[in-house]
């Protein structure tokens, strides 16, 4: 079975895709920093960088955005198409593509879309219909395009969904109409618009991450939170004839450690991941390219080396392929797999590896090995990884190491404390760590420490203890409140 789990507290969000119990997907949300990718923005152009084609522009952000407003970037010697010439002060229609990273600004772009259920709407001249790969149907993709043909108004193009499959006219009539207003309503406003100025913020991450994982195949969705279940509810997208259910998870139980994915959530972050042969992959991240080493650690095979290192490569390739898309690995993505004299199994190595990152929803492509040996893969960037996302640069090495940020660990203290009121007999937990992951626990006037409490009617102290680190803390645990 197939699960959507949507984990909301009041410090974050977590968001799972388990398939057959193995969590493949985690998106994590902070509810003091959200994602603004998808969001239409009013903007002031501030610098312009012809040479590049690019535009620094002001969206009222803590740092300009990036966009670049050529129409193709050139391949070749030869001088690019001159695309539109922007200059200062001008006033930008833009949507967010890619979060703000580190010292650099959100990436947006001037070609707007506006999603639905099961279709996107472009505001774009050519009137083309774009189909989504996995409707692999040729009968269903010809009437797909012979129904919008139609349908589909002047100045516009739109491109059909995965779940847009099977769809009768009227209903891609319906969505059409009520995109077309949303995308009108836009344009009309931005004309008059004092930038920088927010035109149409996505929705909530809950609802936006959901949609987007909706394309593949899911059973059920299930929220711990009441007003992000009704929000789903609401919005219409998740229809049970679609064979999708919709469940509001009451349990006192954390929602990840019910489904029995926290322990896969946490692991997410370690450098060193096991293969089930004893080998090992070791994931390091850097400022210019994801590196991964492959090893035969505890593995050493039963017959010739050559077909230890094969068999280690290639389950090497699938766990690589399945921690790119667990951890949001993207960019430039460089992996060391064990030398192989062998020509025959460099190539089965990669046929593995291209078979196995065909199942991630970001576009990826294996380029191949260089003349060292080294595989090349790129992989599409739209939003942090997960450990830019959870951690934080360590100040005791200026940035050389990282450790869990505060954030990250007060939710795992809030889950373990849940945890030990849903499943044991202590009444009481005396907590002891740093003043400031404290007082986050706590919360303004304590109202996270006492809502916690008054959903147990347990008690919890405080101590605080300025020596320890923001990622420790301990928890003594008592039986008498």
């Amino acid at each position: 079975m197939n699960r959507i789990l949507i984990d909301s507290s009041v410090h974050h969000m977590r968001i799972a895709v388990v398939e057959n119990g193995k969590l493949v997907e985690l998106h994590w949300e902070s509810k003091a920093h959200q994602s603004i990718v998808g969001n239409i923005y009013a903007g002031r152009v501030e610098n312009v960088v012809k040479g590049m084609q690019a535009a620094f522009v002001d969206i009222g952000q803590e740092k300009n955005a990036y966009l670049y407003y050529g129409q193709e970037r050139a391949t070749t010697d030869s001088n690019p198409k001159e695309g539109r010439k922007l200059k200062m002060g001008d006033t930008v229609l833009v949507q967010v593509t890619k979060d703000a990273v580190g010292e650099k600004g959100a990436v947006v772009t001037e070609e707007l879309s506006f999603p639905g259920r099961f279709l996107v709407l472009l505001p774009e001249d050519t009137r083309e219909i774009g189909i989504s790969k996995k409707i692999t149907d040729t009968e269903e993709r010809n009437r797909i395009k012979e129904v919008l043909k139609d349908s589909l108004p002047e100045g516009y193009s739109a491109i059909v969904r995965t779940n847009g499959a099977k769809k009768s006219k009227e209903e891609y009539q319906k969505e059409l109409d009520v995109l077309l207003k949303n995308c009108q309503a836009i344009q009309q406003f931005g004309q008059y618009a004092k930038p920088p100025a927010l035109l149409l913020q996505e929705k909530s991450p809950a609802l936006r991450i959901a949609r987007e994982l909706y394309a593949s195949e899911v059973d059920e969705i299930v929220v711990n939170d009441r007003s992000i279940y009704e929000e789903l509810l609401q919005a219409g997208e998740f229809p049970q004839e679609d064979g999708v259910t919709l469940l509001h998870y009451q349990d006192n139980t954390p929602i990840f450690e019910a489904y029995f994915v926290e322990s896969q959530a946490e692991k997410a972050l370690e450098q060193r991941v096991w293969l089930k042969s004893g080998g090992f992959l070791m994931i390091q991240q850097t400022e210019a390219c994801v590196v991964i080493d492959v090893n035969t650690g505890k593995f050493t095979g039963k017959k010739s080396v050559e077909k230890t290192i094969l068999k280690t490569n290639l389950e090497a390739a699938s766990e690589i392929a399945a921690q790119l898309r667990l951890r949001n690995l993207s960019g430039i993505i460089i992996v060391d797999f064990i030398d192989m004299v062998s020509k025959e199994h460099r190539h089965l190595v990669q046929e593995a590896l291209e078979q196995a990152v065909r199942k991630d929803r970001n576009k990826t492509v294996v380029v191949g090995m260089t003349e060292l040996g080294l595989m090349q893969i790129t992989r599409k960037k739209t939003r942090p990884s997960l450990e830019q996302q959870m951690s934080v640069s360590c100040r005791y090495c200026n940035g050389t190491g990282r450790y869990p940020s505060i954030d990250w660990t007060v939710s795992k203290m809030r889950r373990e404390i849940e945890s030990i009121f849903s499943n044991t007999i202590y009444q009481k937990v005396i907590v002891t760590a740093n003043p400031k992951v404290l007082d986050a626990f706590c919360g303004k006037e304590e109202v996270f420490l006492k809502e916690l409490q008054h959903k147990f009617e347990k008690t919890i102290v405080c101590i605080p203890m300025q020596a320890m680190a923001f990622d420790k803390y301990h928890i003594e645990k008592q039986k008498d409140s």
